[in-house]
C-alpha cells in the first residue's frame, strides 16, 4: 500500500491508468443514492474511459444508475446484512475478486463504508479522515474539515483533491441527474397530458407537482398542506396540481387532486420531469425531482437546508420554521415569477416580507471548501 498523503501536490492520483473504479456507499436511502450522481459524473470527467462499480445497500441504487454508461455493476448488499450472512458474505467475496485501480469512500464518519474500502482490493484508496490520526486503510486522505457542507458537493470535492488537474479545466460542480432517457421523459409527458385531460384548460397555466410526505418530524400535516395549497391556488388560480403519492400508497392530501403512484423511481422521475415545478418536503423524492431536472422547492422545518437542500439548476430550499403555510406559498410564488406570471393575482397579494426564507442553491466553482 502506498504511503498515506493528504497533500495533493505531493503525491496525486494520476489521470492515466485508472480503468477500474469502485465507489463504496452502502446505504439504502433514495436521497443518499441520488446525492452520489454528481460523484459519478465527476469520475467520468476525471477518468475518461474508466469502468465504475458501486457498492450500495438495498435495490434502489440499481434504478438510480440504470442509464449511466460508465457504470458496470451496482452491488446491492442486503439491508441489515448481519441477518443475511450467507448472501452478504458471498457478495463481498465476489467484489473482492476484482482488483481496482481506485476505491472511493465518499462518506464522512461512516465506519461501514470505511471497512468495505479497507477489505476490497485496490491500488489507490481515497476518503475523508483526520490527518492527525493513523490511516484506516487509505492511501490518500482529504481532511474531514475540508468536506463541503452540502452532501452533493462532498464526494466531488473529495475526488478532485488528489486528482492531477489539467490546465483550463472547468471546476463547476456537476448537477444531480439520473439521466432519464428521451423515451422516459416522453412517457411522463404523455401521462401528465392524459391525467389532466379533463381539467379546465388554461393557456397560461402551470402544472405543479406536490409530494407531501416525509419521515418523522420532517412531515407536514395534511392541514398545513391544505392551507398552503389554498393560498397557492388563490395566488395563481390558473395553476393545476398533481399529487405524487408516497410509497405506502395513500394520498397525503385527501385525494383532492389528480394523482400518480408508482413504486418504480424512474417512472416517478419521468412523471415529475413533465411538470413545471415540484414542491416537496425534505425527503428522497425531493432529490429525485431535482435529479429528474425539474425546478424544485424543498420545504425545510427540521434539517439544515445548507446540507440537504435541493441541489440543481433553478431549485431552491424554503425554510418554514418561522412562517405560516400561507406565507410559504407566497414565498414560492415570488421565487418563480416566470412560472406564476408577473401580472397574476399573486403580484398584488404578496406580503412585503415574502421571499426572506427562500434560498436558491448556487453551483460553486473551485476545489472544495465550505
Amino acid at each position: 500500500m502506498s504511503t498515506l498523503t493528504t497533500d495533493p501536490l505531493a503525491s496525486g492520483i494520476p489521470r492515466q491508468g485508472i480503468y477500474r473504479i469502485l465507489v463504496c456507499r452502502p446505504n439504502h436511502r433514495l436521497g443518499n443514492m441520488l446525492l452520489m450522481t454528481p460523484l459519478i459524473a465527476e469520475l467520468e470527467r476525471l477518468y475518461k474511459g474508466a469502468e465504475i462499480d458501486i457498492v450500495a445497500e438495498g435495490p434502489l441504487a440499481a434504478d438510480v444508475f440504470a442509464t449511466f454508461f460508465s457504470v458496470k455493476n451496482v452491488y446491492c448488499l442486503p439491508r441489515r446484512g448481519f441477518k443475511h450472512p450467507v448472501s452478504f458474505l458471498a457478495l463481498i467475496a465476489r467484489i473482492r475478486k476484482t482488483h481496482y485501480d481506485l476505491i472511493v469512500d465518499p462518506c464522512v464518519g461512516s465506519g461501514f463504508s470505511r471497512t468495505l474500502a479497507r477489505i476490497f482490493r485496490g491500488r489507490y484508496k481515497l476518503g475523508f479522515d483526520d490527518a492527525e490520526k493513523q490511516p484506516r486503510g487509505l492511501t490518500h486522505v482529504v481532511p474531514s474539515s475540508m468536506a463541503p457542507r452540502h452532501m452533493a458537493r462532498r464526494p466531488v470535492a473529495l475526488v478532485r483533491w488528489h486528482a492531477l488537474q489539467a490546465q483550463n479545466e472547468s471546476l463547476a460542480f456537476p448537477a444531480m441527474d439520473i439521466r432519464l432517457t428521451e423515451g422516459e421523459r416522453a412517457s411522463g409527458k404523455a401521462f401528465i397530458h392524459d391525467l389532466l385531460a379533463e381539467s379546465p384548460p388554461h393557456d397560461a397555466g402551470r402544472t405543479i407537482g406536490i409530494f407531501a410526505d416525509a419521515t418523522g418530524n420532517k412531515r407536514y400535516s395534511t392541514e398545513w398542506w391544505n392551507e398552503f395549497l389554498a393560498m397557492l391556488q388563490a395566488l395563481s388560480p390558473q395553476s393545476r396540481f398533481v399529487e405524487i403519492v408516497p410509497a405506502h400508497g395513500r394520498s397525503m392530501l385527501d385525494s383532492r387532486w389528480p394523482s400518480y403512484y408508482s413504486s418504480h423511481i424512474r417512472r416517478m422521475g419521468a412523471v415529475m420531469s413533465a411538470v413545471d415545478l415540484m414542491i416537496s418536503a425534505d425527503c428522497g423524492v425531493m432529490h429525485l425531482a431535482v435529479a429528474s431536472q425539474v425546478p424544485t422547492v424543498g420545504m425545510f422545518c427540521v434539517t439544515d437546508e445548507n446540507v440537504y437542500g435541493p441541489y440543481g439548476t433553478r431549485s431552491t430550499s424554503l425554510s418554514t420554521r418561522d412562517i405560516s403555510a400561507q406565507d410559504a406559498a407566497a414565498n414560492v410564488v415570488k421565487a418563480f415569477p416566470d412560472l406564476f406570471g408577473a401580472s397574476s393575482a399573486a403580484s398584488a397579494a404578496l406580503p412585503p416580507s415574502s421571499g426572506e426564507n427562500i434560498h436558491p442553491f448556487p453551483f460553486p466553482k473551485g476545489k472544495g471548501g465550505r
